[in-house]
């Protein structure tokens, strides 16, 4: 059976346009794959730790040393890195913070990106063990920032992206930038507007 993992980051709910445009996302997907299974993970409500010494020692310890504390500081990752395992394909709905990641977003790649678990180093270096996977990341930021609007360099969120993905394996990633939403925020134009051109652009990559 087609899974797909859907993660939302955006605190802002129904007035999210990463939302709004990942909902959008994964309405294609089911309308590709009717008889699919959706995982939602909403990343503002997963009660998430950061990385913590109980966390580290229970990755990196060998077997015989790792305690129930260990153990439980590792649950979440355990849970989120089977439900990314999972899925054949993971669309993520983010804001852009600060020209990066919201804090929920690393947190849930700080769980995901585990040694043994989605990636290991062999002889020839690091490898990826979450290969043939498909991701559409849909991104709303206040700015515009892609590459036709002189401030691409302010952009640390995608390429950030695209690394870490492609570190664990998955390459085929499609991003859909949704830059300058305060002309929504100001009421310069209407949410719908704003998402409609996005929308025929999810349409034909998802």
């Amino acid at each position: 059976m087609p899974t797909l993992l859907h993660l939302d980051a955006s605190p802002r709910g129904e007035f999210s346009i990463s939302r709004q445009l990942s909902k959008a996302g994964v309405a294609a997907w089911k309308t590709k794959y009717p008889n699919g299974k959706i995982i939602e993970r909403d990343l503002t409500k997963t009660q998430m730790t950061f990385v913590d010494l109980d966390w580290i020692m229970g990755a990196f310890s060998p077997a015989e040393h790792v305690t129930e504390q260990h153990k439980s500081a590792l649950a979440i990752s355990d849970t989120l890195i089977g439900e990314l395992l999972e899925a054949d394909d993971i669309i993520i709905g983010t804001p852009m913070y600060n020209f990066a990641v919201p804090a929920v977003l690393k947190a849930w790649i700080d769980h995901v990106v585990r040694a043994g678990k989605t990636f290991q180093y062999g002889a020839s270096g690091a490898e990826g063990l979450a290969k043939g996977r498909k991701v559409l990341v849909t991104v709303a930021s206040g700015g515009v920032y892609d590459k036709n609007s002189g401030h691409e360099s302010y952009n640390y969120e995608i390429p950030y992206l695209r690394h870490i993905l492609g570190f664990i394996g998955i390459t085929d990633v499609t991003f859909v930038q949704a830059g300058g939403t305060i002309q929504v925020a100001q009421g310069k134009v209407s949410p719908d507007q704003f998402i409609a051109p996005l929308l025929k652009q999810i349409a034909t990559v998802v």
